[in-house]
């Protein structure tokens, strides 16, 4: 009677993962499907500002006046 017992929680756990598994797979392409319209969205919206949306600009041109200055400096040494 315990191997009955047995093989039904075997079936019903191998069930349970199936199902776990077809959903985690779903998730998972749900994911992925909202990560790539948020990237295509982020490419539109670059290509229309011409990359310079928000604080990329002002960071852009720190490191711009940071190498410059690096530059001029090693220069006056050498």
């Amino acid at each position: 009677m315990g191997a009955v017992v047995s093989c039904f929680e075997a079936i019903f756990r191998t069930i349970g993962s199936v199902i776990m598994a077809i959903i985690s797979g779903i998730g998972n392409m749900l994911t992925a499907v909202i990560q790539g319209i948020v990237s295509f969205f982020g490419i539109i919206i670059s290509c229309i500002t011409c990359g310079h949306s928000g604080g990329n600009r002002r960071y852009r041109h720190r490191g711009m006046r940071g190498s410059g200055m690096r530059g001029s400096r090693m220069r006056s040494t050498v």
